[in-house]
């Protein structure tokens, strides 16, 4: 006879295929059931947080939602800051967990409800007669909100026999939203005016626009108005002509793109909430440039916007390219050199302390990976060089889990979650040396994981970088900002993955070879660059000056 445990598991593997997680006491039941009774794939991770780290990462690098699972106690508190990290990024997840009993908690109980509330995530508790249902509905939040949900197992309910297994219906999800309203419309009509007349016009899109399905109709839109476009850090590759396009805004943007950017009379912003990295602390538009923007959010996300509608990105591109069918274009863009905009700092071989110079790294490395990449990225100061230096296809090619939260130590179970997703990709781990001591249990994941189709990178200064340019400089006392030196390459020897020391570019030839072999052959690669903590990222110089 089915368990509860049963119901829950056979129920969420009719809407997703992976899960990923460590067992314990508390799901012990719900992990046999998926392994016996359904086809829903399970990885085990190594640390709790990265459970929930790569079901995220799943579902950045697909668009297909999937479940972590921990134990109760413990192992739900470990996965927190990779909770908090999902509910900042708006990502959709469900987290099976046990919990205490229903008769009270033990002495090793905690109020998980109350700490899944803390970080922003909804708790639903299953019984012996709802488990389906309940987990129908955990799923439909999940997806309707964008949000990651805690779905609880109580400890004395998870193994009792709860009947057949229900038929579950299809988890129910909010339409596009539509543009509704005169105001709406009329908004719209204004911004299409102003694109119409536009001398230098602008189209920004973000992660929201390609979450629409928005990249055709906005191309449409950009061929219409003759408008130059470009995209937030999640966002790039959105627009399907990049022969206009000025790469990312903010503090990864180009210098010569960003100042062709403060030159546009008209912006219209697809759904990007212009925080303010994308907006370069309120520096990206000029004064006088009308700023509109189409979001799904309640109400505009930046002071600078001077017109709002609330909408689907795709569904309003459309309707702005139908009240736009015959417009001349501007002509704006075919008079600017975009690739020599876009173009950044090539860099030098080696810094003045002899350590590489990780500009002149990003950039071999980037003539050297493969091209059916998909990149994940932890957080800290090194964030910069792979999102200057190697270009991606589409948004969900490069991905940055912990910067939501601002954390780092997420990059190893990224992989594994990528991985799942992306079986025929390349996936490509960007990560510090802080970030990966960090999260060092999951490099084992990663590496059975991901086998020949993975490899990272570790940006490695011997220091938690971020903060030795933010506080460092400042005066602050230095050493509890350094890390000692770590062999990265021995690291990856010990779990079956071939490690590489980077000190010249010339050792980036091991990249070049590992990149002609066959996938699946070859083993894992961790190049460990040994980079100069001197030469510090644009986008980072940009946060030292608002702070200073």
């Amino acid at each position: 006879m089915p368990t509860v445990s049963a119901h829950v598991a056979r129920t969420l593997a009719q809407h997703l295929d992976a899960v990923f997680g460590v067992m314990g006491n508390g799901n012990a039941y719900f992990l046999d059931a998926i392994e016996k009774q359904t086809d829903a794939a399970f990885t085990a991770v190594r640390h709790e947080q990265g459970a929930v780290v790569a079901a995220d990462a799943h579902f950045r690098a697909s668009g297909r939602i999937a479940a972590a699972t921990s134990t109760y106690g413990a192992g739900f508190t470990n996965t927190l800051t990779a909770l908090a990290e999902s509910v900042q990024a708006h990502v959709p997840l469900v987290l099976v967990v046990g919990d205490e009993p229903t008769s009270g908690p033990r002495p090793w109980d905690v109020d998980q409800i109350a700490l899944a509330s803390g970080v922003g995530a909804r708790t639903y508790t299953v019984g012996r007669a709802d488990a389906a249902a309940t987990t129908v509905i955990a799923i439909e939040h999940a997806l309707t909100y964008r949000v990651p949900v805690v779905l609880a197992i109580p400890y004395d309910v998870a193994a009792l026999e709860a009947g057949d297994v229900p038929a579950a219906p299809a988890p129910r999800v909010p339409a596009p939203l539509a543009v509704r309203g005169e105001f709406a419309e009329g908004m719209l009509d204004r911004i299409a005016e102003a694109l119409r007349s536009a001398k230098r016009p602008f189209l920004l899109a973000g992660r929201g626009a390609w979450l629409a399905g928005a990249g055709d109709a906005l191309g449409a839109l950009a061929d219409a108005t003759g408008a130059l476009t470009a995209s937030s850090a999640l966002g790039r590759g959105v627009f399907p002509d990049d022969r206009f396009d000025l790469g990312v805004t903010g503090g990864f943007g180009a210098e010569g793109a960003m100042e062709l950017i403060r030159t546009a009379d008209v912006a219209v912003v697809f759904g990007a909430a212009l925080n303010q990295f994308t907006m370069r602390f309120g520096a990206l538009f000029a004064p006088d440039t009308q700023v509109f923007q189409i979001d799904v959010a309640p109400a505009a996300t930046h002071a600078h916007v001077g017109g709002f509608v609330r909408a689907d990105a795709r569904l309003a591109a459309e309707a702005l390219v139908a009240r736009l069918h015959g417009a001349a274009g501007s002509g704006w863009r075919e008079g600017v050199d975009v690739a020599a905009a876009r173009a950044y700092d090539l860099g030098d071989e080696t810094a003045p302390d002899g350590r590489l110079d990780p500009r002149s790294a990003a950039r071999r490395i980037a003539e050297l990976l493969p091209s059916d990449r998909v990149v994940v990225s932890d957080g800290g100061h090194f964030i910069g060089w792979a999102n200057m230096y190697w270009p991606v296809a589409s948004p969900d090619r490069m991905m940055m889990i912990g910067t939501a939260f601002q954390a780092i130590g997420q990059g190893w179970p990224s992989v594994v979650g990528a991985t799942r997703a992306r079986p025929e990709a390349t996936v490509v781990l960007t990560s510090g040396d802080g970030g990966g001591l960090m999260a060092i249990a999951d490099l084992e994941s990663a590496v059975r994981a991901a086998g020949g189709r993975g490899m990272a990178v570790i940006w490695n200064d011997a220091a938690y970088g971020a903060e030795v340019n933010l506080y460092g400089l400042k005066g602050l006392a230095r050493e509890p900002m350094l890390i000692p030196q770590v062999d990265f390459a021995a690291f990856a020897a010990a779990v079956g993955a071939e490690g590489v020391v980077v000190r010249t570019l010339a050792d980036l030839d091991r990249l070049a070879s590992w990149t002609d072999e066959d996938p699946a052959v070859r083993r894992f690669l961790v190049l460990d660059l040994r980079i100069s903590g001197d030469v510090i990222a644009p986008y980072q110089q940009e946060i030292i000056r608002v702070n200073s």
